[in-house]
């Protein structure tokens, strides 16, 4: 009889296939006891190119701290940052939207390959929010965001003063106000220390509407970068994590459409950035929210704006903190009916037990105006259409005088162009200047054209000259401008088909922008249009021919409804 040569297979259990798993992680300096914790991500942004994330190293090891004696295992990871006020009026503005996704991409990729049970993000400038909480969404284990915080505004002649100080001063020396010594003296004053740009700009605003969406904790979007409450923020996240975790509350659990509504209202009340637009709209996509700006312009008409906060007003977001920060804020709003009280966030709480121990606003301030006297009786950021703009495009009106604007148009092809035309004095009060084919696949990127609004408001013509564009406005720009002009230039948008000398009307009353161009002449102009090539290299040809029409957010995993608004206009 022949010996059975037949190896007995045996069942190996799910803890032996896990072997190699823990020995790499025995090398990074798990025990054995961690093994039985569940693992926690700090996703950081430090990086020493800005000072809107420099110091987020050090908050990362607090998050750390407050994961682990809460009960985790956690581990530290980074994705990148680039800053949008060092890149501005160059060709690298065109990588700052297009960071977006490579953040979210990057965070998103980290979670899924390393099974990660939850994490903390912390993100500091401007695409590092909504980046983060693209891949919060994304991938939908329980998290919670943390802003890095905004930076103390600098000093000059007593007054406070920032980086946007620094883009208008360059107009006023051009025009002739001040002189090289003094631009100078601005430019080395205008950014003390660490954090995010001090005024009401991007990085404040999605901070802002992050904490009122529920996935911040109380009091994160207005603690400054250089405080203890920042350091404790971190440390109480990662205790937050593992909260959530214990209690299985998802990202999917507290961003609702009422959630957002919340974010909307915040946002408005604040007079926050136009970007804001973009990037609620991004997250709500990553997240299966239908939200759409009818909505922005739904709450628009609601919302008064209370905030005198720059760049149309006097204060920073520092000034706001010592006042009771935006927790204060949300408790007038919430006591006054505008936000929905029942959205759960990432306390494990609903916002209307939050607020019930926020404090008060400070008594005796003026930083935030009473509900019946506001500053405007609606919401600021307003959603324009027309001729120009079928798909929508998007006005900030802090602070502007200027309800209709009709004007010649001055008509450039690159920001490079319309610069040039500002410097020699060629845009006249009462022109409309237009630059296009700078849309989120035209730019590549949707470049922000803060240098440009600035040099016009340096020259004194913030409010003499409408500035249109397919590209986007930094939250810092303030003046008459409209942004995110869709479709953009690239597609064959109309303002594709606009020229110099068509008189153009921006009416924030009707909310609407056109050009007075008859419908068989634009039919003629069309037929003799023709794309320029996409770009085709790299990161911004990647992302040139996979993005959304920017009032979808100018998302890059929207394939379907992209490959069609790429042929809307086409001839």
């Amino acid at each position: 009889m022949k010996k059975d040569l037949r190896i007995k297979s045996k069942v190996i259990s799910d803890d032996v296939k896990k072997a190699p798993n823990r020995a790499m992680l025995r090398a990074v300096g798990f025990k054995d006891e961690d093994f039985k914790k569940p693992m926690i991500g700090i996703a950081s942004t430090w990086s020493e190119v800005t000072p809107c994330n420099i110091h987020i190293d050090d908050l990362a090891v607090e998050a750390k701290k407050g994961a682990r004696e809460a009960g985790g295992a956690p581990m530290i990871f980074n994705t990148i940052t680039v800053s949008d006020g060092i890149s501005m009026g160059t060709d690298g503005m065109r990588y700052s939207l297009s960071s977006r996704e490579v953040i979210a991409d990057s965070i998103e990729t980290v979670i899924g390959a390393e099974n990660l049970d939850g994490y903390v993000a912390i993100g500091g400038c401007d695409k590092n929010i909504p980046g983060c909480m693209i891949s919060i969404a994304r991938t939908d284990v329980p998290a919670v965001f943390v802003y890095g915080g905004t930076i103390a505004p600098g000093k000059h002649n007593g007054k406070d003063i920032d980086i946007v100080s620094v883009f208008e001063g360059i107009g006023q020396y051009n025009k002739g106000d001040i002189d090289g010594k003094e631009l100078n003296k601005i430019e080395c004053n205008a950014c003390p220390g660490s954090g995010s740009c001090g005024g009401m700009y991007t990085a404040n605003t999605m901070a802002s509407a992050v904490e009122a969406l529920g996935m911040s904790l109380p009091g994160s979007s207005s603690n400054p970068a250089e405080s203890k409450e920042k350091s404790e923020d971190c440390y109480k996240a990662g205790q937050a994590v593992y909260n959530l975790l214990e209690k299985g509350i998802y990202p999917k659990d507290i961003m609702t459409k009422e959630a957002f509504e919340n974010a909307i209202t915040v946002v408005m009340a604040l007079g926050g950035s136009t970007n804001a637009v973009l990037h609620l709209l991004a997250i709500s996509h990553s997240v299966g929210v239908d939200l759409t700006i009818e909505d922005f312009d739904r709450i628009q008409k609601k919302v008064p704006h209370i905030a005198d906060l720059k760049p149309s007003g006097r204060y920073v977001m520092q000034d706001l903190h010592n006042i009771g920060g935006i927790p204060a804020v949300m408790k007038m709003l919430y006591k006054a009916g505008y936000l929905h009280g029942d959205c759960l966030t990432v306390t494990g709480k609903t916002l209307a037990e939050n607020l019930e121990e926020a404090q008060d606003l400070a008594e005796g301030q003026d930083i935030i105006v009473p509900l019946d006297q506001p500053l405007r009786k609606d919401g600021p950021l307003i959603i324009l259409k027309g001729n120009l703009a079928p798909s929508g495009a998007v006005a900030k009106m802090c602070g502007v005088k200027v309800k209709v604007h009709t004007g010649p148009a001055k008509v450039y092809d690159s920001e490079a162009e319309a610069t040039k035309a500002i410097v020699d004095d060629e845009i006249k009060e009462g022109d409309v200047l237009v630059i296009r084919h700078v849309g989120p696949k035209g730019g590549p990127g949707m470049p922000e054209m803060l240098s440009i609004s600035s040099m016009l408001v340096g020259k004194g013509l913030g409010e003499k000259v409408a500035l249109l564009t397919d590209g986007r406005f930094s939250g810092g720009t303030h003046g008459l401008v409209v942004g995110h002009i869709a479709p953009e230039a690239q597609v064959g948008g109309p303002i594709a088909l606009l020229q110099t000398g068509d008189e153009v009307t921006i009416d924030s009353i009707a909310q609407t922008v056109s050009m007075n161009v008859s419908e068989q002449e634009l039919k003629a102009r069309r037929d003799a249009w023709t794309p320029k090539p996409l770009h085709t290299k790299g990161v911004l040809g990647k992302y040139a021919h996979l993005v959304s029409c920017s009032s979808e957010g100018a998302v890059t995993d929207k394939f379907e409804k992209t490959a069609k608004k790429e042929t809307t206009f086409s001839k």
